[in-house]
């Protein structure tokens, strides 16, 4: 037997051990996801991520009952499905989804004590008592991975390394790309400050729609900008549109895919004209990578693939770890007066630089702390490459080489405290 099989063995019985010795009363939890909605090409593996791990959970002795809401990523649906949740049976967590929807919800999180942890990483949400100053406290919001504001910060750094190991003369130019919206919108200001500080020229953003569609216009307008650099801030699916109209048009740009902005179905669907984007990944290896946790996480994978054989995106595996944090906060909860809110809320501040037992090398050690909800200032980039055909299933695709996640740096950004917040 390889070590790494031992050491993957050895931190799931670990894992099992913990969780299934520690006496919990049933707890509820709520889970808002998009199956169907504009966002659902990434909602979907990031939220079977998180069923799959909680039906593994309570395989393995826990005891949650996790109510999972396909929202449309409606923010109407959103807010009346969090009023079900907060009243009668109330839930002792929620796992959300979308950036509108969370924002919305900040102020009821907080006065109704309810942790909050999102698929939404705006930098809005990540600070507890609003000492930054830019915004509303969210003491009661959390998330797993950098926000999107520090993630752009990274890709930015990035960027303007790049530009002078090019040999590039002159300031490059960034433009900031998206739909008018709270999700793309939200680095928009912090990447464009940035942008002028490490000396780009900051062009006007090119507006597209977070649906597939025809965006020819946006890309003639990029490649008449002269843009060096640009950030794609929607989700996958209109970004492949953006993509192939882009390359159709000849632009030459260097593409930065926000976190959902591209994943392996991304790749699969966009062909060649995904090879190259530069975007950031919340956990240090994707499906099948070289980590003592990867065998957790393929037990996990099996609750709704019993063969084994379905290849995970990454956003699967970021459910995971953020269904996995959760479920440990909990558990120092029903050990330490029991899982109320505010307990669990506590139990993200016990241990600093922490992975979910059962997940070691495979999620980001990750530190919240009351002051500060910033899990993590570590950026990891990644460039997708793409070297040929893309009809196959996306697991032959990767498996043969056809698509590859490349390491391009990893980035560790300073905890500025003017940063908090934003």
């Amino acid at each position: 037997m390889k070590m790494k099989t031992l050491l993957g063995s050895a931190s799931l019985l670990v894992a099992v051990a913990a969780w299934s010795g520690a006496a919990q009363a049933q707890v509820n939890i709520g889970h808002l996801a998009d199956y169907s909605g504009a966002t659902s090409d990434v909602g979907t593996p990031f939220g079977q991520g998180i069923a799959d791990a909680y039906a593994w959970i309570n395989k393995n002795g826990g005891k949650f009952n996790v109510d999972t809401v396909d929202y449309g990523y409606q923010v109407p649906r959103a807010v009346a499905q969090y009023k079900k949740w907060s009243g009668g049976d109330k839930v002792a967590a929620i796992l959300g989804w979308g950036t509108a929807d969370t924002e919305a919800l900040i102020g009821f999180v907080s006065d109704d004590k309810i942790p909050y942890m999102s698929a939404s990483y705006a930098g809005a949400l990540t600070d507890p008592t609003g000492a930054g100053g830019k915004g509303k406290a969210a003491p009661y919001n959390l998330f797993y991975g950098p926000s999107y504001s520090d993630a752009l910060r990274g890709m930015l750094t990035w960027a303007a390394d790049d530009w002078k190991a090019k040999g590039q003369s002159g300031k490059p130019k960034y433009v900031h790309m998206g739909a008018n919206h709270p999700y793309p919108n939200a680095p928009k200001e912090a990447g464009e400050t940035l942008a002028k500080e490490l000396g780009f020229d900051v062009l006007p953003p090119v507006q597209f729609a977070l649906t597939p569609g025809d965006y020819s216009a946006q890309c003639l307008t990029l490649k008449s900008s002269g843009a060096n650099y640009a950030y794609l801030g929607n989700t996958a699916g209109s970004n492949i549109s953006v993509l192939k109209a882009c390359k159709t048009a000849g632009v030459n740009v260097q593409f930065l895919g926000n976190v959902w902005g591209m994943d392996e179905n991304a790749a699969k669907a966009a062909g060649d004209a995904a090879d190259g984007v530069v975007f950031p990944l919340r956990t240090p290896v994707a499906w099948g990578g070289n980590a003592p946790g990867m065998k957790t996480v393929q037990d996990i994978s099996k609750m709704s693939d019993a063969s084994g054989n379905a290849y995970r995106p990454v956003h699967y595996i970021a459910g995971v770890c953020t269904a996995l944090y959760m479920r440990e906060a909990i558990d120092w909860a029903s050990k330490n007066g029991g899982a109320t809110g505010p307990n669990v809320k506590n139990g993200f501040y016990q241990k600093k630089d922490w992975v979910p037992a059962g997940l070691e090398g495979v999620c980001n050690p990750s530190t919240w702390t009351d002051k500060d909800h910033r899990g993590t200032l570590k950026v990891d980039l990644y460039r997708m490459k793409v070297a040929g055909a893309t009809d196959a299933p996306v697991a032959d695709l990767v498996k043969n080489g056809t698509i590859k996640l490349e390491k391009v740096k990893t980035i560790d950004l300073p905890r500025k405290a003017e940063w908090l917040g934003w």
